[in-house]
């Protein structure tokens, strides 16, 4: 897999690369970062658009996933401003299994940034 850019350290994939290409290249150790397809979703509040490719990354590399927002959402109107109650909420329909949430809100940003 071939990206348009690397800039300091990490590998941007092309926004046109498919789900297959995205998930090829999380599951290489290398590779971190953010889906920026799943934040421009158009479907607030349940984001049912990204449901399928959000459940295929945890599917399958749940110990390279990290839970994060952008609170205090400082792009978007005062008046649009999505409930965080809500997306967070979303990784429960994501990640069904309890000990894999705890993955992604514990351990993964521990072992990241060295917490501990």
């Amino acid at each position: 897999m071939r990206s348009d850019r690397i800039k300091a350290g990490r590998v941007v994939i092309p926004a046109q690369a498919g789900i297959h290409s995205r998930i090829k290249a999380l599951l290489d150790a290398r590779v971190r970062g953010h889906d920026k397809q799943l934040r421009q979703s158009d479907g607030a509040p349940a984001y049912a658009d990204v449901r399928k490719v959000a459940r295929a990354y945890v599917k399958a590399s749940p110990e390279r996933m990290v839970w994060g927002s952008d609170w205090p959402h400082p792009t978007e109107k005062a008046d649009a401003k999505p409930d965080d109650a809500i997306l967070f909420d979303l990784l429960a329909n994501w990640a069904p299994d309890e000990a894999t949430r705890a993955r992604i809100l514990v351990d993964n940003p521990a072992e990241l940034y060295g917490f501990g």
